[in-house]
């Protein structure tokens, strides 16, 4: 079965960009959300099996976000994704319950290996 993934980044590009290399690969795509909050939002409604967090964002970072969804549901994979040299919030985002990382600009291929090492 195909598994459900929740993409959150504030640039629809970047959303465009992911979305079209899960969908390629037989992931469904089930929301996307353009900044922290609206990722735990759409978290709760969907449930989805994994969600693609970038780390900076308007309104409310995805850090926070991803603490306060593992809060909510401490079974919760989220794989974290920013620009280079923020090794600080990787260490934090990882300490935090980020299953894996992903620097920008994305390679497909290290995405979808992140994807499947965290949900097979």
């Amino acid at each position: 079965m195909a598994k459900n993934i929740l993409i959150c980044d504030d640039a629809a590009f970047m959303r465009m960009m992911i979305k079209d290399i899960l969908t390629k690969n037989g992931y469904n795509v089930i929301g996307e959300a353009e900044n922290g909050a609206k990722a735990i939002e759409k978290y709760n409604e969907t449930k989805p099996d994994l969600v693609l967090m970038d780390i900076t964002m308007p309104e409310m970072d995805g850090i926070q976000a991803l603490k306060k969804i593992i809060a909510g549901d401490p079974n919760a994979l989220v794989i974290m994704c920013s620009a280079m040299g923020q090794q600080a919030m990787v260490i934090e985002s990882i300490q935090s319950g980020a299953k894996d990382f992903i620097v920008k600009p994305f390679q497909a291929d290290r995405v979808l290996e992140a994807v499947k090492k965290v949900v097979g």
